[in-house]
Parts: C-alpha cells; sequence; structure tokens
C-alpha cells in the first residue's frame, strides 16, 4: 500500500461478484493480487483478490488483501467497507482500524475515521505512523 498503510497485520462488499473465475486456487489468486498491488496494479489486485474473498469469505487476511487493492483503487467507500467486515469480527486487529480509519477519511466521513484511528493509536502507540494519521484525521475535523 502506499506510505500511510506500510505492511499488514492480521472485509463488507467485494464489489460485483465476478463473471468468471480466473486460472488457480485461492492461493493463487492472493499471491497474484499482492503482486499486482505491489506492482502498482490496485484494480487488477481487486479483481483477483474479490475472487480469493468468495472463495473464502470468512478469511480476515484475504478480506484485509482486498481492503488494501480497493483502498490504493481510490474505492475507499469500498475498502472501509471490507476493513468493517475485519474490524467487527476481530476488534482488536489494530491494522484493521488503522485501515478502516485512513479509508472512512479519505471516504470523507472524518468522525469514523478518528475513532478508529484513535483506537488503533491506543492499541499501538509505539507505531507513528499511526499517531500521524490520526492528528490529521483530527486538524481536518477542526478545519471543516
Amino acid at each position: 500500500m502506499t506510505e500511510e498503510f506500510g505492511t499488514g497485520g492480521g472485509g463488507g462488499r467485494q464489489g460485483p461478484e465476478p463473471a468468471r473465475s480466473p486460472a488457480g486456487e485461492v492461493y493463487d489468486w492472493y499471491t497474484r493480487g499482492m503482486a499486482l498491488l505491489g506492482h502498482g496494479d490496485a484494480n487488477a489486485a481487486v479483481q483477483l483478490l474479490a475472487h480469493a474473498v468468495a472463495a473464502e469469505p470468512a478469511s480476515p487476511s484475504v478480506r484485509e488483501a482486498l481492503a488494501r487493492a480497493q483502498f490504493e483503487a481510490g474505492q475507499f467507500d469500498d475498502a472501509a467497507r471490507t476493513f468493517a467486515w475485519i474490524v467487527d469480527r476481530h476488534p482488536t486487529d489494530d491494522y484493521a482500524q488503522f485501515g478502516l480509519g485512513l479509508a472512512a477519511r479519505r471516504a470523507g466521513d472524518l468522525r469514523v475515521a478518528i475513532e478508529h484511528l484513535a483506537l488503533a493509536v491506543a492499541m499501538r502507540p509505539d507505531l507513528a505512523h499511526y499517531g500521524v494519521a490520526l492528528r490529521g484525521a483530527r486538524a481536518a475535523l477542526n478545519r471543516a
């Protein structure tokens, strides 16, 4: 992801259901999707990772990958819903809280952003980029 995210730890609406499955299995889709994301092709990564989520809907790690790709593709509402799926099931996942906060901020929901970024900071005060994101969201709300 961008410098805002860094590397992930440990999901929502996947978007429209793909018409045909790509070649390979879920693990192949996941690894190819992550490679595409790493090479800057977030839209293609979303497509592959949506297939992986459809095949493994209960996997937080597959959903996290999809959320990261959605965020990088500028699909902030979708990314927020996907991260929210993870947070609903794993509320102590600091990275999902952070991702939900970033996606909510980009989607224009500063109050939700601050709530989840504050939770991420409380869980991992040692991660400076969490605090930077929280301060930025609070400043944006104060300007609004």
